[in-house]
């Protein structure tokens, strides 16, 4: 018995030594805690992108719950909750914040000059005052574009070729959630004119609006619609998509889940990939990189889907050359 009380002793020794090293490990790896603010809904295709996130983070080692914590906000395309959210987030001190959308990226901007700010996705930083340049963002902010500019174009092309009839097309926006649009507008004009499709603007801020310009749009022939990335569109997807098919106006998206339910074609980036991307750059900075050095990303991944159930409802037939480049294809 005395042996066997001697090991037991000399064996409680060893656990107490052990045991500050565990604890210093648990010290040294503490809880970092990360703000999401996104400028939709909190529905289906908000909390996919978030999920993307959380994905892309868990691939280098962050899982929410064991060394992160994530905060998350839907501002869902209202400018004003939108601030109150950016306020919160930032006074909860977090280590970093992913801002979606151009509102969300103002209100958080606004908020903090010191919080490390990624942008999961955003228009033009440069243009909007958010970063000193692409290459150089300076200041607290970095991230990734959504919409590279020199592609606006190929939506007009790709609405004149599966509709030859389109003359005229409106690029729909709400100036509040989207004060860019004047960029699409600018890359519409550089198009070659053998595009014989004028393009006018077409800023709606509310329902009504939106109805009353699709419904103006499909009294005449030769009408078009282009529908560009804006959290309030974003938002308000699925009445577009109904009030094109109910007036017979072809359109073209940039989102391609939108295809899936009813729009004729869509062309743009992967969203998901975007923000799986934007956890490259938390990481670094949750590792100590500062976001003046990191660059701001352009897209890589583009998408082209086409609905030739739409299509044949709206009384076109899509030329095979298109339906070749296309990424998907709904019968």
């Amino acid at each position: 018995m005395p042996a066997l009380r001697r090991g037991e002793f000399i064996a409680l020794l060893g656990v107490a030594a052990a045991w500050p090293l565990a604890a210093r490990a648990q010290q040294s790896e503490r809880m970092r805690r990360i703000g999401v603010l996104m400028g939709v809904l909190d529905d289906r295709e908000g909390q996919a992108r978030v999920t993307a996130l959380k994905q892309g983070l868990q691939e280098l080692g962050w899982t929410d719950g064991r060394n992160i914590q994530i905060e998350t906000r839907f501002g869902g395309a209202d400018v004003g909750r939108i601030r109150t959210h950016a306020a919160e987030l930032v006074a909860l001190g977090p280590d970093v914040i992913v801002a979606h959308t151009t509102p969300v990226i103002r209100a958080v901007r606004q908020a903090t000059s010191s919080i490390p700010i990624v942008m999961a996705t955003v228009n033009d930083p440069v243009e909007q005052g958010f970063v000193s340049s692409l290459a150089h963002p300076g200041g607290n902010i970095t991230g990734f574009m959504f919409i590279d500019f020199q592609m606006v174009g190929k939506w007009l092309e790709m609405l004149k070729e599966a509709a030859p009839g389109v003359s005229r097309a409106i690029l729909m926006f709400n100036p509040d959630t989207a004060p860019y649009y004047y960029l699409y507008l600018r890359s519409f004009e550089a198009e070659p004119r053998s595009i014989a499709v004028e393009v006018t603007a077409a800023p709606v801020r509310n329902t009504a609006e939106i109805e009353e310009a699709i419904a103006k749009l499909g009294r005449e022939p030769g009408g078009g619609l282009i529908v560009a990335p804006d959290a309030f569109i974003f938002v308000h997807h699925q009445l577009l998509i109904r009030l094109a098919q109910q007036h017979r106006v072809p359109a073209v998206y940039y989102l391609r889940t939108y295809v899936a339910q009813g729009a004729l074609m869509s062309y743009g980036p992967d969203p998901y990939d975007n923000f799986r991307r934007s956890a490259s750059y938390v990481d670094r900075i949750l590792k100590g990189a500062k976001p003046a050095d990191l660059p701001v990303q352009q897209p890589t991944k583009f998408e082209l889907a086409i609905n030739l159930k739409t299509a044949k409802a709206l009384g076109l037939e899509v030329p095979p050359t298109l339906l070749a480049r296309a990424d998907e294809v709904i019968e």
